[in-house]
């Protein structure tokens, strides 16, 4: 059974001359998401139609809510431009939606049109009228309110009638991948996947890079950070996530660094090595989930030594959020119930109890500098696992894609 969605885009209606680049990219990220079900997509001032088949509401619905770009979206009736016909196909949505709602006694209403072919013989107040008064006299449960409508049937004259009911949101943003690739820092904590999807949301593509200090981090930490890239794939149009073995690099911090800056040393060796990752990933920034003064290792002296160990731009979507903003994200995308899992990342086992916060910042790179971690970095960075999330794979984190570094 084929089925038309209409797609409606939000902020890339603003876009200039360059807007048929956004729009690809979401044409694109479509149909990724959609495959052989995408029959046909087509567009016309700032609305988009995609037919899709073999595919139930439910899914279609999960699909196009997590596609960045979209605002909104409604499964949608197309007809002749004739009054009995878009008439006909109002009295089929209000007929559903309370099919849909069979305990509604009174359901207030409206109708709303948009003329963009102003040779159609009814202006937007006529159609609004005409078709109103129909369904009231048809469905008694229907009573006009303008104001706080339960139920919007929503009429649109183009070069057909198209013809809706209630839309569902869409997540907004722009879409993945028209801003460029970056690479985040994926932990097993709360900030770093809000961090992922909010970038997401602005059109970057991420690669999320995890480090691993086995056998001091369990199995579980691991399998704990392969199931939050499984819930980012679907805003992420799939997700790369690059394990690095920290271990060794790790044991020579905490041996031969000083014990209240082990932290701060521990995390400018991953961004350098995150520097080192975004090079050959073609990626033009790294994405961190640090949130000002949140920890010892995030007060601006530390975000300065931390951030001087790339050149590229550090992107800190959550930096002025406190936690409970980042939860409330968190629990709207899914991340929060896997993200306080109680399994300790590598930062965690290896904090010291009086971490330094205010370092200077000359100092600290000499301390860094000492320990002389080029090869370890080399080596980490040359023997990184890439594990690819697809979307559609179950979402055991179980189902892990392995390639090598230079994979796509």
């Amino acid at each position: 059974m084929t089925r038309l969605y209409l797609l409606k885009i939000g902020e890339i209606a603003l876009k200039g001359g360059n807007r048929q680049m956004f729009e690809n990219q979401l044409k694109k990220n479509i149909r990724f998401r959609l495959k052989k079900h995408l029959i046909s997509y087509t567009g016309q001032r700032g609305r988009f139609y995609a037919e899709i088949a073999d595919m139930n509401e439910t899914e279609v619905s999960g699909c196009l809510s997590k596609i960045f770009g979209l605002s909104g979206f409604a499964l949608c009736s197309k007809t002749e431009k004739t009054i009995d016909a878009v008439t006909a196909a109002a009295e089929a949505v209000a007929e559903t939606y309370l099919s849909d709602h069979p305990e509604a006694v009174s359901v207030p209403f409206k109708v709303e049109s948009r003329r963009a072919d102003k040779a159609f013989p009814y202006d937007s107040y006529e159609l609004n009228c005409s078709v109103g008064d129909t369904l009231c006299r048809r469905f008694p449960q229907l009573k006009v309110d303008v104001r706080r409508p339960e139920l919007t049937v929503n009429i649109e004259i183009r070069d057909y009638a198209y013809i809706y009911g209630n839309d569902t949101a869409g997540p907004g943003g722009l879409p993945v991948g028209c801003a460029g690739r970056g690479i985040l820092l994926l932990s097993g904590g709360i900030d770093s996947p809000v961090a992922g999807y909010l970038m997401a949301k602005r059109g970057l593509k991420p690669d999320a890079v995890y480090f691993h200090t086995y056998p001091y981090t369990s199995g579980d930490s691991l399998r704990k950070v392969k199931m939050l890239s499984r819930i980012l794939s679907p805003y992420t149009s799939g997700l790369n996530l690059f394990c690095v073995d920290f271990t060794e690099i790790q044991l020579k911090i905490k041996a031969e660094g000083k014990p209240n800056r082990t932290t701060i040393l521990s995390r400018s060796a991953m961004m350098e090595i995150a520097h080192r990752l975004a090079l050959i990933r073609e990626a033009g920034a790294l994405v961190t989930g640090e949130a000002l003064s949140q920890v010892a290792s995030q007060t601006l002296e530390t975000l300065r030594v931390t951030g001087s160990h790339t050149s590229l731009p550090v992107l800190r979507p959550v930096i002025g959020f406190d936690k409970q903003e980042i939860i409330r994200i968190a629990e709207k995308i899914g991340t929060y119930e896997t993200s306080i899992l109680p399994y300790d990342d590598c930062c965690t086992l290896f904090s010291p109890d009086h971490p330094e916060i205010k370092p200077d910042f000359e100092e600290l790179c000499r301390d860094f500098d000492k320990l002389a971690l080029g090869e370890m970095i080399e080596k980490a960075v040359r023997t990184a696992e890439r594990i690819y999330f697809h979307p559609d794979y179950p979402s055991d984190g179980l189902s892990d894609d392995k390639e090598n570094l230079f994979g796509e």
